[in-house]
Order: C-alpha cells, then sequence, then structure tokens
C-alpha cells in the first residue's frame, strides 16, 4: 500500500501516482480552516479506513473523495494550464466519512478539512488501514493566536430552487422543499456565498425562447380587473430562512429575460374565480403597457415589504442578465422605469461593455475577468464574475478539469483589484443547456456538452436533501479566506505592505498573469499568517 498527505491543491486522479511532494506542515488563523489530502493505493481490493488522532475533538471532518464523469472538459480555445483536456473520471465529489472502498491499483484520496486547534501547534497523526496494512503520515498544524476576520466580499453563486425540485421530487413552498433549500443554503454560507439569488418570480435565466423552467415563485399574485394584490408570505419565510442560514443580502431575480431584455419573466397569476394561470412569459413584450402596469404595482407594494422588513439596503435588482452592445437601448429604457420604480435598490447586473455604466443604466456593473480592466478605478464598486467562457488566457475558474490553483488564486486577485463583489452562475443548476431537461449532476457535469465540466455546480444533491460539496466549493472557500487574510493583515501593515508581500519575487499580478505552482500560493499563505503572527506578538493587532 502506497500513502501519502498532498495539499488541498492537487487532484487525485485514480491511474496516475501523485508527483506532488508529501506536505509536512500547515499553518492557519483562529476561525479559519485548513485542507489536506491523504492519497492512497492498494494492491488488493479492500475496505480503507483513515483516522486522524491529535487534533482536537470536532476539528477535523473527514470526507472520500469520489470520481464523476466529464464530458466536455474544456473549450476549443482552452490555454495550456489544465491538469487534462480529455473526457474521463475526475476527483469531485467529497462525501462525508472515514471509510471507502479502496480498488486495486487505483489511487484514491480522503479530504481532511481542519479547524484551528487550541493550542500553537500540534502534532497530527494520519493513520489509513486497508486490507490489513497500516500506513501513517504526520502532520504539523500551527495555529496564529489571530482571528480571521469577516468576509467583506458579497459573493453570490446563483441558486437554483427549480434544480432540488426536480431532482427530489418536491413540490415548491412544500414542507420539503423548505427542509431541502436549509440544507443547501446553509452549504452555501459556511462556504462564502453571502448573498442569494431570490426568484420573485421564476427567473429568466438559461431557457430557451418557448420553454419554461420548473416554477419556483415566491411571490403570490391575484388579478381583479386591473388591479394587482400580492402575497409576500413565502418571500419572508425565504428572506428568514436565509438569515437564519447566514445569508446576508438578496438578489432579486431578473425582471426581463436575458440576453436582450425583450420579454417578462414567467408569472402566474391567480384570477377572480381562483384559477391560476401564466399570465407573463415569452408571450409578454417586456416594453408593453400590461407588463409595465404589472411592474408599477409590483413595486409599490414590494418597496414597502422590504422596508419592513428591514433589508432594504442588502437587497440588489436585476434588469436583464448579459445583455450586449444591441441592447443598449432597450435596456437603458427598462433601466430607466426600475431606477424610478425601486430609488433605494441598486441595479445589479453581469454585463461586460462599459457603456452601460457610462450612461448610468446600471449601478453595479459585473464584468467578465476578461474586462475587468476596462472597469477598474472607473467604478464606484468593482466586482467582477466568471462563467464557461473564461476558461482561456489563464483566466480563474473552477472547471473540473483545471487546477485548483486556478480556482483558489481568485482569492488573492480579488484582493489586489479591491473587489467589492463577485458573481457565479451555478451553485446548483442541475439541468441541460437552456433548460430543456433536468439533469443527474452525478451522470453529466457539462449542462448535456454544453459547458466544461463543473461550470454549472460546485454543490451535488446528496441522500435525504443533503447537499454534498464538490472539492471545488472547498477549494474556492480557502481562497475566499486568504483574501479574508490579506485583509487582516493590511489592516496591521497597510496596503502597500501587504501587496509588497503578496508581489514578492514575483511579476505583477492580474488575472491573466500569476505563478502557476502550488508552491508560490501555499507558501503565500503561509507568509501572510507568519507575518500577522509577527504583528500579533508586537501587539499591533
Amino acid at each position: 500500500m502506497e500513502f501519502r498527505l498532498l495539499s488541498a491543491l492537487e487532484k487525485v486522479f485514480s491511474d496516475e501516482a501523485p508527483a506532488a511532494a508529501p506536505v509536512t506542515r500547515v499553518s492557519l488563523l483562529r476561525g479559519d480552516r485548513v485542507s489536506v489530502q491523504a492519497a492512497f493505493c492498494c494492491d488488493r481490493d479492500a475496505q480503507a479506513a483513515l483516522t486522524v488522532s491529535g487534533a482536537a475533538p470536532g476539528t477535523a471532518q473527514i470526507f472520500a473523495v469520489e470520481d464523476v464523469p466529464v464530458g466536455r472538459a474544456c473549450n476549443d480555445n482552452a490555454d495550456d494550464f489544465y491538469l487534462r483536456k480529455a473526457s474521463g473520471l475526475y476527483p469531485d465529489v467529497l462525501r462525508p466519512g472515514d471509510c471507502c472502498p479502496a480498488k486495486q491499483g487505483r489511487w484514491q484520496a480522503f479530504w481532511i478539512e481542519l479547524r484551528a486547534q487550541p493550542q500553537a501547534e500540534a502534532q497530527l497523526t494520519f493513520a489509513l488501514s486497508a486490507g490489513g496494512e497500516t500506513a501513517e503520515a504526520a502532520l504539523t498544524v500551527e495555529t496564529v493566536a489571530a482571528e480571521l476576520p469577516a468576509q467583506a466580499l458579497i459573493h453570490t453563486n446563483w441558486y437554483h430552487a427549480d434544480g432540488l425540485c426536480n431532482y427530489y421530487g418536491i413540490e415548491a413552498m412544500s414542507a420539503d422543499f423548505w427542509r431541502v433549500n436549509e440544507a443547501f443554503l446553509r452549504m452555501a454560507a459556511a462556504h462564502g456565498i453571502n448573498c442569494i439569488l431570490t426568484p420573485l418570480f421564476t427567473p429568466p435565466l438559461d431557457t430557451a425562447v418557448g420553454h419554461e423552467r420548473t416554477t419556483v415563485q415566491l411571490v403570490g399574485v391575484r388579478r381583479r380587473g386591473g388591479r394587482y394584490s400580492f402575497d409576500f408570505r413565502n418571500l419572508r419565510r425565504w428572506m428568514t430562512l436565509c438569515a437564519d442560514c447566514g445569508i446576508q443580502y438578496f438578489e432579486l431575480s431578473h425582471f426581463f429575460t436575458q440576453w436582450g431584455a425583450k420579454h417578462a419573466p414567467k408569472i402566474l397569476v391567480r384570477d377572480a374565480k381562483g384559477r391560476v394561470k401564466k399570465r407573463f412569459g415569452w408571450q409578454t413584450d417586456a416594453a408593453g403597457r400590461d407588463y409595465t402596469d404589472f411592474l408599477r404595482q409590483f413595486a409599490a407594494a414590494l418597496n414597502t415589504f422590504l422596508e419592513k422588513e428591514n433589508v432594504t439596503d442588502r437587497c440588489f435588482v436585476h434588469i436583464s442578465d448579459e445583455p450586449g452592445t444591441d441592447d443598449l437601448a432597450l435596456y437603458k429604457k427598462h433601466a430607466a422605469l426600475i431606477h424610478a420604480l425601486f430609488p433605494r435598490l441598486r441595479v445589479l447586473d453581469a454585463l461586460s461593455d462599459f457603456a452601460f455604466y457610462e450612461m448610468g443604466a446600471v449601478d453595479l456593473p459585473v464584468p467578465g475577468e476578461g474586462a475587468i480592466e476596462a472597469f477598474r478605478g472607473r467604478v464606484s464598486a468593482l466586482w467582477t464574475y466568471y462563467c464557461c467562457g473564461q476558461g482561456h488566457q489563464y483566466l480563474p475558474n473552477r472547471f473540473i478539469a483545471m487546477p485548483s490553483l486556478r480556482n483558489r488564486v481568485l482569492g488573492c486577485l480579488l484582493y489586489k483589484y479591491d473587489c467589492a463583489g463577485f458573481l457565479q452562475w451555478g451553485y446548483n443548476f442541475y439541468n441541460a443547456c437552456l433548460s430543456l431537461r433536468p439533469i443527474d449532476p452525478y451522470a453529466v457535469t457539462d449542462a448535456d456538452g454544453a459547458f466544461p465540466s463543473g461550470d454549472a455546480f460546485i454543490v451535488y444533491p446528496g441522500p435525504g436533501g443533503e447537499p454534498l460539496p464538490a472539492l471545488r466549493m472547498k477549494v474556492f472557500a480557502d481562497g475566499l479566506r486568504d483574501l479574508r487574510a490579506l485583509r487582516l493583515l493590511e489592516s496591521i501593515i497597510g496596503r502597500e505592505q501587504t501587496l509588497a508581500l503578496l508581489e514578492y519575487g514575483i511579476p505583477p499580478l492580474s488575472f491573466t498573469a500569476y505563478p502557476h505552482d502550488p508552491a508560490w500560493l501555499l507558501g503565500l499563505r503561509d507568509r501572510v499568517n507568519q507575518k500577522i503572527k509577527e504583528s500579533f506578538h508586537g501587539h499591533s493587532i
């Protein structure tokens, strides 16, 4: 049996022995987390079990790393910073547990997430048993006596409640709906997602023209004559649940369809006889009188509700996702209406043409990483996003086929660029492209061949309505903690010195230029921790 400890920046493929050097030491702050992997290969089929001794109770959580099929590994214009570009099995699912079947001649791994230890230095022993053999490895864990600060970055990873309804066979707003969503919302918040896409009406996202997604409409609507009334009880329950789970901000779902803002979202309305029908949708002219009248009445009621719930300042409103240059005039028209109807809400939209911001149509533009330089220093708050298109020019992303460094380095870049927010579209999108059908995320990881695997979701639906994290979600959360540690260091020694430490010995960092060696990023985080420790001992904190 072969056995070794590896860093969280490695991915263990079943058909290849890991080439990375073993990890023997890690450091972290109080309130921090750090992960390592126990990689092993047995010469026979057996049951493998991992134990961790020396860690304080409750500070070590073990997951078995499981493979998923990758169909589309990357786009045709992919750069050379990928682990592999072929279809096959890749490690991604993290299933809680310290045992798993070991397959003869196949490399496998356990993922161990460690929290701060009560003592400054702890000696941990990892023991793997399989087929009557036991192998051990030691790890020194240093805990720096300084508290990792709260996350200041606003991070949204679009939450798709319809995917949970489809996968688990549950009805929207049922008891099971609320139970399952609570579990997935808690998982999101635990990994740095503090802003949630809130389906006032079924979000008009990633939907083929003429088709529709499973209804997840939080706001009840009734129409009598030409007047509408609104029931916000489910929206209140949603917001209360989100707050209980640790979500601070709310993205109110888009008022117009994606890629052009030409139509209204699907909205179900109950008539005077109690019949529920689809009143708005693809058949609706978004600029028409009927929908505009609806929005005016809805805005008056929603503004009152948000004020009463004391959440107005923590809400964002969307017009349309990813409008293009050809959509400028229509977007501007809609924006004028939305700004007038919701004067206290900031318009937040993913778009990469600076003209939308320049003409005052959007308060918080969210450009793709490749377009961020055009917005840097020219907007009130800098945001960025990535999706299926950011797989070239070494742009950070989280496709399954990418090295984990390319995922985690985003935290350093968000610090360097002083970003206020980050957006990604797929926390749990379990549909084929354009939502033409639901998919099984354990079998289809590329939205039916449309996007590089891993683009559409970062969490898996586990048994009983419990989510299972992707390895990539843990790595992304590590990047967010890197950002928090850098901001703590800045509060001690200033931004100029922190940037100097961040870029020590390397060219200036950018979204297309950063070291590709995992040892650099691991070493950087340890240097940040040691600098904080040095200042802490000098009573600078």
